[in-house]
């Protein structure tokens, strides 16, 4: 079991407006959450959510408006909507502003967001193929050489990229599949994944994956009670009872609204840690500890963050301090 390095926080995009995601990262911070992910989405899953800003833009504002947050897309599709050129200046630019402190997550995306220009929506096992080619493509643009490129996929002339950071962040490869994993292990510098699942940890290793950072995104709805909280989640987060492969199928968010639509507070609920009770929190953050996650980042599914933010500093972050503190490499992870 690899120790808990940091606990971050989930800033998603699909629930709150531009700024209050600013506002959010800089309370996230302020209260001792060590790093975030941000959603890139171009759509919300459902129209309860209500967002979906263009992620790029609002890395900017959280750059300046923090100090000491680590940030990273969580995660970003370089494949389809945006080419990997484009992501590869996007995320040259975050990292020039924000110095040792920014990340890349990718992904293999979903259909909902990148259909949107009319491009084929390809199967899983090409588009781990896509995204191998655009990690290439990536890399190369962040030597500062010129490079062209013409690949299966994606054709790069004569690019060169003039804003770099002294140093290339880290690409971090979500994986909660067999093959995903596997992939993030042989490509990656880190694996994204939402289940504390120790045989993914395992996959993860054994494709080159070991030694390397691990995140896994825990998803809660802390509320003043217990039933107030499966509320919330039945409103808000519906697709958190969606099983298999519908996430990345399904085409538009009146998709997701009617393939919720038979679920109630209950089955939304009933993957989530909802209320008020610490203990169930705790519980449940070391759940990931032990599958060997040393990154857990926790979404609080809702608009009450600053009520989440109060009870996470006084009733969760308290017991984990000890084994962050203990870890060897929490500074540099």
């Amino acid at each position: 079991m690899s120790p808990l390095k940091a606990l971050g926080y989930a800033l998603s995009s699909e629930e709150h407006a531009p700024n209050d995601l600013v506002r959010n990262a800089v309370q996230a911070e302020e209260i001792g959450f060590s790093f975030a992910l941000i959603s890139d989405h171009f759509h919300p899953w459902v129209s309860a959510q209500g967002h979906s800003p263009f992620v790029w833009s609002v890395i900017g504002a959280i750059a300046h408006a923090t100090t000491e947050l680590r940030l990273g897309t969580g995660v970003t599709c370089p494949t389809i909507r945006i080419h990997p050129a484009i992501i590869a200046q996007a995320a040259a630019t975050a990292a020039a502003m924000m110095p040792g402190r920014f990340f890349l997550g990718v992904g293999t995306g979903e259909n909902l967001n990148e259909h949107i220009a009319g491009d084929r929506w390809p199967p899983h096992d090409l588009r781990l193929a896509m995204l191998d080619e655009a990690i290439d493509v990536i890399r190369a643009l962040w030597t500062g050489e010129t490079v062209s490129h013409w690949g299966e996929f994606y054709t790069v002339e004569d690019a060169k990229l003039f804003t770099l950071p002294e140093q290339a962040p880290p690409i971090y490869m979500a994986g909660s599949g067999p093959a995903a994993v596997a992939a993030a292990g042989e490509l990656a510098d880190g694996l994204i994944s939402t289940a504390p699942d120790a045989k993914l940890i395992e996959a993860f290793e054994q494709a080159g994956g070991s030694g390397k950072p691990r995140y896994c995104q825990h998803t809660v709805c802390w509320a003043k009670t217990e039933q107030e909280a499966k509320r919330i989640v039945h409103k808000v987060w519906p697709t958190s009872a969606l099983g298999g492969e519908l996430s990345q199928e399904l085409r538009t968010v009146a998709h997701f609204e009617q393939a919720v639509k038979p679920f109630d507070e209950e089955a939304t609920a009933k993957s989530l840690v909802c209320g008020p009770d610490p203990q169930k929190h705790i519980e449940a953050l070391q759940k990931y500890i032990d599958a060997g996650f040393d990154h857990v980042y926790i979404h609080q599914v809702g608009h009450d963050q600053a009520g989440f933010f109060d009870f996470y500093a006084r009733e969760v972050l308290p017991h984990f301090e000890k084994q962050m503190a203990a870890s060897p490499s929490r500074a540099t992870a």
